[in-house]
């Protein structure tokens, strides 16, 4: 990169700065070698993370409910993060900061925990930030005859580090000439896509698949039905006439054109959707 290249994206590790592709993680950490670990992708705008505190919650949780450490707290966390987005020069922009925990170094081989396996002094904190603009496309979509989300289970309920059933799933979906894949849930109910939650418009209510049919309790996703705005509801795969289904998360909101070939109504109501949760975050100020 030459010295005039903008600069798009910058990471900390250890107390160091640099480009993700720069700084190093030990082999032995169990992120690396078990996706052992947690993470939160937070949109950067106006100058401060948004929605940051329901992101906070979500992360403090999934640590609960995986007996990790607690992460990071906020005090801490609000300094490290202004430092990079002026690194970034990202103050009048908008970006992606992703927050990684990871269990840190094991041990000994193997995945077994040993009594420190929540000690805080162990886990591992590292972030990254890119620039980044939210996008609202329109998408073709096919429902995975292979991967399904567990309906009962922890993992379905933490955004881990594994992500390797969500590129299989949009991998699947790219091979039957569609964009992104959606997913089952394991007792028969539609879930979710590759990497966002599913919302439906149907009869002018909002519609989203319950925890208990094994999606991601998405940050958004929250903010509606804190609002509401959406309402839980079990889906089948099968859409309804004048349905209007969604992608969404932190980061964006896609409509969904066609599910397995068959088209569905399309409207601009996805980005007045997002635009209104994203608006309530005035609670996640960071100082100026």
């Amino acid at each position: 990169m030459t010295a005039t290249e903008p600069q798009h994206s910058i990471a900390w590790i250890n107390g160091a700065w640099g480009r993700p592709a720069e700084l190093t993680l030990p082999l032995s950490d169990r992120g690396l070698q078990l996706a052992d670990g947690l993470f939160e992708t937070i949109l950067v705008q106006h100058n401060r993370p948004c929605l940051f505190d329901a992101h906070l919650r979500r992360w403090q949780r999934s640590c609960e409910l995986l007996g990790m450490a607690p992460p990071p707290q906020k005090p801490w966390l609000v300094s490290l993060i202004q430092e990079a987005i002026e690194r970034l020069g990202l103050e009048h922009g908008e970006g992606a900061l992703r927050l990684n925990w990871s269990r840190g170094d094991g041990s000994q081989r193997g995945i077994g925990l040993d009594h420190n396996a929540a000690d805080p002094s162990r886990h591992r904190f590292w972030l990254t930030l890119q620039t980044h603009t939210p996008t609202f496309e329109s998408i073709s979509t096919w429902i995975s005859r292979h991967e399904y989300r567990h309906a009962s289970s922890l993992m379905s309920r933490c955004k881990t580090f594994a992500y390797g059933q969500a590129i299989q799933v949009r991998r699947e979906a790219q091979q039957r000439g569609a964009e992104d894949g959606l997913m089952l849930s394991t007792n028969g109910s539609l879930c979710c896509g590759s990497s966002a939650n599913l919302v439906v418009l149907r009869h002018g209510q909002w519609l989203t698949p319950p925890f208990s049919d094994g999606c991601l309790p998405g940050v958004m996703r929250g903010q509606g039905l804190k609002q509401g705005l959406i309402k839980e509801q079990s889906l089948s795969s099968k859409p309804q006439p004048g349905d209007q289904w969604l992608l969404i998360n932190s980061l964006g909101c896609k409509t969904i054109s066609h599910v397995n070939d068959q088209p569905l109504t399309i409207s601009g109501h996805g980005e007045t959707l997002w635009k209104s949760l994203l608006s309530s975050h005035s609670e996640d100020s960071l100082p100026s």
